[in-house]
Parts: structure tokens; C-alpha cells; sequence
């Protein structure tokens, strides 16, 4: 059987196809009627898994014009124009570079595990690229028992990718992994274009998303804790002679020399900076803390929604709540946690939260950086994890979320799995899914299929009363009434000669505060 990509023919046999230590050459391709078309990148002969198909973006529309149809309209205003490029033939010698993705070449190794699982990554990274406005072009998966500690691929291979990417014009190459900074520097001077890895292509996507102060802070903060380690220097010229009564005398031997170098200042600013990023990213506190301190004064129960990303949690969250945030068919679409107010079916209000998504590989230096936005998970009462389920490998999808919710301390809350979209798979498909996660609900934010259980669910799992009392109010004390309303759960009401008779179940706070009108 032959498998050909662009001007490349890979020539295989089927049971070389079917066989998972073989290794995959050429992962990549752009379908030519696809391209005629304008259509976006295929990859596998197929479009990115982690993005759905276009024609299925109208999905997470919402009706009428909200804050969040603002939001994308502001977002999709700027886009980057295929042809327009004035990259540098060789970047090798640039010290500063700006991270601009334009036609890309991605490459990645297979160590261990299923083809399956690195061709997966490998969608993803494609997404991701897609995502931070890049063009895939093309993409190299090789077996390895571990990468080149020199030049991440092995010769052979580092040759055919300096050829592709000549031939396909292509201006940076990705890496499906964390490259060293030494392993970044032998590359670009293989291929002679700019190199860089997943987390560059990730932080990316983070600095261009991100809206609020504190967002920007926490990227910011991030990206700097990913540049430190990789700055480039330019050598003995960009040294410092001593200074002073040292440099002006000429004091003898010991007192000429290379001095602080240019790279030296740079890092010493880099961390001066990130130390103000991080006082004030910790004065962002008191504001949280002083809107949940009001949440639980009142009592209310807190949600948050969380799951890996583009698994619709920003749809979810608007058909609950009609909250009307931003909801786009691309990575990271949100990176701001949004808390709306909402009731249960029997009345009882609670706040839903919808966080920031996570992907595998997630870079350290973000859950570093984004620990304080995870703070609506850690201090929530139910988690709704929201699974892809036309996803094509959810299993990893709901590993990569719990993995994460970890690393901040967040495993032993209550946990709700949603798999959302399930007007897109087969009952076949949903057999298979409720033997991966049995106790999981199936909904779908487009269509609203099983959001009545997932709110049935959600009542029966935040904290309740454990109080129930029947007391009659006067009516010049109203303002009582409102408050059970509010803060408790009303099983009955009746307006009687002396006042309102309530029937309700409560804290014991509001207990106390009621004992005088307790009927006898």
C-alpha cells in the first residue's frame, strides 16, 4: 500500500500500517482539493482532533448578542495575512526574536507506548499551532528509544527536516515537546530557521488570549520564568570593563576583565521583574478572597467547571446560566475564570465557575503562574469535569484534567464527569464511554440534552440545611423571609392571621437567628 504526502511517497505494507512499532514517518499533509478550497491543515488526512470541524463552530453560538459575541468579534478582528513575511533566511545569529508563527513544520519522537498516543499529541500540537495563527504545513514523528540530547531528532532525520522545510518555504519548525536550550540552538542551526517547542507555542496562546490584569500578570510571569534559562548571548563583545577607581587607574592584574555581560543584566533584570510580577500578582488576593468571603457568609455553595480544553465548558456554562461569555471554537478560548449565580430546580441559589483549561503537557510555569485562578477549584464544593466525548481519546483527556487538579490540591472534592457533546457520537460510542467512566452524565450544550439531570445532579451534591424548621414571621420583618429564600431551602409557605408561616430547611446560624419565631 502506498501512503503519499505532497512530493513525499512513504511506501508501506498493511501490516507495517497496522503495526504499532513501526514508526511513523510523515505525519502531516494538507489534502490538495482542501487547500484549493481554503479549508484548514489536515492532519492525518483529516482536520485537527482537538478543534472540531468548521461548520460545527456555529455550535457554540448563543442566541441574541452577548458580551461574550463582542469578545470573539474584537479577537477574530486581526488575522494574520498568508504571503506577507519578512522573516530572516537565517535566524541563527538573532538573539531577540519575536515568537510570530506563520508556516510551521512540527516534528516529534515516539519513545514509548502506542503510535496511536503520539499521533494524538501530535493533533494537538497542530491545534495549538493553528490556534496561536499558524499555517501547518507539514510534520515528522520519529521512533526513538529516547531523543537526541543533541538535536532532539537523529541525523537522518534533522537532514530530511531541513529539506522540507526548503522546500516548503516554511519559516519555524515546533517542537512536540520541552526542548533544551542547547538541543533549540543546534536545531536552527540544522534547518536555519527559527525553532521552538509545544510550551513557547502554548504561552503564546496564553499571551494573546488573556483580557484581565491579572491574566497578563500571570502570563507575563510565565513566559519570563520560560525565558530565563533560554537567553542567548552575544559573546566577549557585549562584556562590561570594571568601572570606578578600578577601570580609571588600571590597578594591576585582577582588575581588567570581562566584568557583568550583557546576558548577566538581562537575567538579573528578568528576575527583578518576575519578583514585582509575583507582588503583584499576590495583590490580587484580598479581592478574591473578599468576593468569596461574601459567597460564604450567605451560605451560597460554589460549582466550578473544569476539563480539558475545547471541551465546551464556556457552552456549558452559558447554557446554564445564560451568561453569554465568550465561546470559540479554538484552544484556551478563555483564560479568565467567569462565576455566574444560578439556582438548583428546587430553588437554591449557588455560584458556577468556569475555569481555565488544561492540556497535557500543561507547562509548569502556567499551573505556577495560574495557581491563584485555580483557587475557584480548590475552594469549590462540586467539581463538573466536562469531557470532549467526540474526542478520540477522552480516557487521556480526563487523566490530563485529574492529573492536574492534583497538583493543586483539588482530587478530594466531589466530582461530577460530564461528557458534553454527545449529539455528536454514536450510541455505540456511548457504550463504550460509560464503560470508561459508569457513573457519567451525557449532555450537550448545543442542543440542551441532559442539562435537566446535570442540574438535578449538581442539587443533589452541594452542601444542604441540615436544619429544618417551620417559623411564622411577622410581616413587618420581611426582610427575613427573603433572606430564607436566599439562604436556605423553602419547603413550604403559608400567609397566616399573625405572619407568614415558612417551612424551610437551614444552617444553624439562620436557626439561631429564627428561634424566636419558631412555631410552637
Amino acid at each position: 500500500m502506498t501512503n503519499t504526502f505532497e512530493k513525499y511517497t512513504v511506501h508501506m505494507s498493511d501490516d507495517e500500517l497496522h503495526d504499532e512499532t513501526t514508526a511513523v514517518d510523515r505525519v502531516l499533509t494538507r489534502d490538495s482539493d482542501a487547500a484549493q478550497r481554503g479549508a484548514r491543515v489536515t492532519v492525518f488526512g483529516r482536520a485537527a482532533q482537538a478543534i472540531s470541524a468548521p461548520e460545527d463552530a456555529a455550535r457554540a453560538s448563543t442566541s441574541g448578542t452577548t458580551t461574550g459575541d463582542f469578545d470573539l468579534e474584537a479577537r477574530s478582528s486581526l488575522r494574520r495575512v498568508d504571503g506577507l513575511r519578512t522573516e530572516l533566511e537565517d535566524v541563527t545569529e538573532v538573539e531577540y526574536r519575536q515568537l510570530r508563527l506563520e508556516n510551521v513544520v512540527l516534528i516529534g519522537v515516539h519513545t514509548a507506548g502506542q503510535v496511536k498516543d503520539a499521533e494524538n499529541s501530535m493533533h494537538e500540537l497542530a491545534a495549538l499551532c493553528e490556534t496561536a495563527g499558524a499555517n501547518v504545513l507539514d510534520g515528522i514523528l520519529q521512533k526513538r528509544p529516547y531523543p537526541d540530547p543533541a538535536t532532539f531528532l537523529g541525523r537522518g532525520k534533522t537532514e530530511e527536516l531541513a529539506a522540507i522545510v526548503k522546500e516548503l518555504g516554511a519559516d519555524t519548525v515546533v517542537a512536540d515537546a520541552e526542548l533544551a536550550p542547547s538541543q533549540r540552538r543546534a536545531l536552527e542551526d540544522a534547518v536555519k530557521v527559527k525553532v521552538i517547542d509545544r510550551t513557547a507555542v502554548i504561552l503564546d496562546i496564553f499571551s494573546q488570549h488573556a483580557k484581565s490584569r491579572e491574566g497578563k500578570a500571570q502570563v507575563e510571569l510565565a513566559q519570563l520564568e520560560y525565558l530565563l534559562p533560554r537567553l542567548r548571548g552575544w559573546g566577549e563583545s557585549m562584556s562590561r570593563q570594571a568601572g570606578g577607581q578600578v577601570g580609571g587607574q588600571g590597578a594591576g592584574m585582577g582588575s581588567r576583565g570581562p566584568g557583568e555581560t550583557k546576558i548577566e543584566l538581562d537575567r538579573r533584570r528578568i528576575r527583578t521583574k518576575m519578583a514585582k510580577l509575583r507582588t503583584q500578582i499576590k495583590s490580587f488576593a484580598p479581592s478574591r478572597a473578599t468576593k468569596r468571603a461574601n459567597r460564604e457568609r450567605f451560605g451560597i455553595p460554589s460549582v466550578a467547571i473544569a476539563g480539558y480544553t475545547n471541551a465546551g465548558k464556556s457552552s456549558l456554562l452559558n447554557r446554564i446560566t445564560k451568561a453569554g461569555v465568550l465561546v470559540e471554537n479554538a484552544l484556551f478560548a478563555t483564560l479568565d475564570p467567569t462565576v455566574r449565580k444560578t439556582e438548583t430546580p428546587d430553588g437554591r441559589p449557588y455560584t458556577l465557575a468556569d475555569t481555565v483549561g488544561f492540556v497535557r503537557n500543561l507547562p509548569h510555569q502556567l499551573v505556577e503562574a495560574f495557581r491563584s485562578t485555580f483557587e475557584e477549584v480548590t475552594m469549590s464544593d462540586v467539581v463538573v469535569h466536562v469531557v470532549d466525548a467526540s474526542h478520540p481519546d477522552p480516557a487521556s483527556q480526563i487523566q490530563t484534567v485529574r492529573d492536574v487538579l492534583g497538583e493543586v490540591d483539588a482530587r478530594s472534592i466531589p466530582e461530577i464527569v460530564v461528557f458534553n457533546k454527545c449529539d455528536l457520537i454514536s450510541e455505540d460510542q456511548r457504550i463504550l464511554l460509560r464503560g470508561l467512566e459508569p457513573h457519567a452524565l451525557f449532555v450537550s450544550a448545543f442542543t440542551g440534552e441532559g442539562i435537566a439531570e446535570l442540574d438535578d445532579k449538581i442539587a443533589s451534591m452541594i452542601p444542604q440545611p441540615d436544619i429544618e424548621i417551620t417559623v411564622v414571621i411577622p410581616y413587618d420583618h420581611g426582610q427575613l423571609v427573603s433572606q430564607l429564600h436566599e439562604q436556605a431551602q423553602v419547603l413550604d409557605m403559608d400567609y397566616v392571621e399573625s405572619g407568614t408561616r415558612v417551612h424551610a430547611r437551614v444552617k444553624p446560624e439562620i436557626a439561631a437567628k429564627l428561634e424566636r419565631y419558631l412555631e410552637v
